[in-house]
């Protein structure tokens, strides 16, 4: 068996410089996001997330795995303080993981999540589902509201359709 020749033919490769592309700022309050890869048919979302210092984000449930790396600062969950996650941490979270992340002097990181978060108040009520199609979505409301130019990133495939159409 040759494979020799390219079985999938690019003119470039695709990449995106979160410093030359920018990022969504205040997606959530001071929560500032680079989209780096949006797949919303395989439910899989990439980001580069910058946390403001004193973040905290819903309590949150995990319909997939997790892949998180610090890349500054340091976060922690409110129910694992003792875990706290610096420069260089690599996290990995199975599915069906329950968490509330807080920073208290800030933090940057690289994620890959597959599925969705599902977002609880205090009181346990449901705040919303937070999947792929939800982060795009947002996303690119947040950035014509504010007059911020969206970033690429990639986004594979695209909505299903007749073969007629």
């Amino acid at each position: 068996m040759n494979f020799a020749g390219t079985i999938n033919v690019q003119d470039r490769l695709l990449t995106n410089n979160r410093h030359k592309d920018g990022e969504i700022k205040n997606m959530l309050p001071g929560v500032h996001i680079t989209p780096c890869f949006l797949d919303p048919e395989a439910g899989i979302w990439v980001l580069y997330g910058r946390f403001e210092p004193g973040t905290i984000l819903p309590k949150h449930f995990h319909t997939g795995t997790v892949h998180f790396y610090t890349t500054a600062g340091s976060w922690s969950y409110v129910e694992y303080p003792d875990d706290v996650q610096t420069e260089g941490s690599y996290l990995y979270e199975p599915a069906g993981s329950i968490h509330t992340f807080q920073t208290q002097e800030g933090s940057e990181g690289f994620m890959v999540v597959h599925g969705a978060n599902v977002n609880f108040a205090d009181d346990g009520s449901l705040i919303n589902i937070q999947d792929t199609g939800w982060i795009e979505e947002t996303l690119h409301a947040v950035a014509k509201a504010t007059g911020q130019k969206m970033p690429r990133y990639i986004r594979p495939g695209g909505p299903a359709k007749m073969t007629d159409q």
